[in-house]
């Protein structure tokens, strides 16, 4: 019923306000709720939903044998399996097939989602703690607004990022001119042919203040959790969205010396409420009081 409610709220601000991304939003709060509701995720349903979605999966990819798709799977943590749809589990397969038949360490690949109203750039490359950093910048200084992020590493050492932009045009061929310069200035800053901190520098000067941060006042807030992972310490960072914020928090973290396991990274109208799963260079949760009141210090400066 709040569900529902929810749906009913937004549509009912006018058109164009609903689109299909925040749908999935919903969906997927929804469902994963009703999993809490339900008794919580035990060890056996978490067991089950991976061994699941790797079924679905292998149908989808009968033209590889049983050794190479096995490989595959373990190249893959189960939060990967757990949060992945399949249409992008069957895409990243296939990038990730193809790079390994051409010997690649780079790729990036496009594709437009009018239902979501957003566009779709995907980045694998060779994890690294300034890798989601130099993504987020070279977004921003092409001018690529980042609305949500999907940030996985394989067990292989790989980073598999998936970063949507909102769309700047209506027509599919032009957003995806605009996404494919995009892809490009991504790989040029990994290569590094390009300064991406010279490059965002440039592209703010360039279009001048943003309008909301005179319209709207929201009080930043960072909150740092070890309950959360066995493994991560868990960073949660809110405050007025605005262009290449998600560039500044990522590169501050990166002058931390902390290592970004995987982000989630959502925006709601004005407000941008960033999730990071980190670790110290050692691969340790940030267990020090003292370590955790600076690194929320510095977050809360980016704002």
């Amino acid at each position: 019923m709040l569900l529902a409610l929810t749906v009913a709220d937004i549509r009912a601000v006018g058109p164009g306000v609903w689109n299909g991304w925040k749908g999935q939003l919903l969906r997927t709060l929804y469902w994963e709720t009703e999993v809490v509701l339900g008794g919580g995720h035990s060890a056996i349903d978490r067991k089950a939903r991976v061994k699941a979605a790797q079924e679905s999966l292998r149908n989808a990819l009968p033209g590889w044998s049983d050794p190479d798709f096995d490989a595959y799977a373990q190249r893959h943590y189960p939060a990967y399996w757990l949060k992945v749809d399949l249409p992008h589990l069957v895409a990243h397969a296939k990038l990730l097939y193809a790079m390994a038949a051409e010997v690649k360490s780079l790729a990036t690949e496009v594709a437009s989602d009018s239902y979501r109203g957003v566009t779709e750039i995907t980045v694998v490359a060779p994890d690294h703690p300034r890798l989601l950093s130099f993504v987020a910048g070279a977004c921003a200084a092409a001018g690529g607004n980042i609305v949500d992020a999907q940030i996985f590493t394989t067990a292989d050492g790989f980073a598999l990022d998936t970063i949507s932009v909102s769309r700047a045009f209506e027509r599919d061929e032009d957003e995806m001119r605009r996404a494919s310069r995009i892809a490009r200035t991504i790989e040029q800053a990994l290569r590094g042919e390009i300064r991406v901190d010279e490059m965002v520098k440039q592209a703010h000067a360039h279009r001048g203040r943003d309008a909301r941060a005179g319209a709207f006042r929201i009080p930043p807030a960072a909150a740092i959790d070890n309950s959360m992972s066995n493994r991560y310490t868990v960073l949660e960072v809110e405050g007025l969205d605005r262009p290449g914020l998600l560039y500044e928090l990522t590169a501050a973290l990166s002058k931390l010396n902390l290592n970004i396991g995987s982000a989630h990274i959502v925006t709601f109208g004005e407000k941008a409420v960033d999730s990071f799963y980190v670790t110290d260079l050692t691969g340790a949760q940030i267990t020090s009081t003292a370590r955790q009141a600076a690194i929320k210090r510095h977050m809360l400066a980016i704002f």
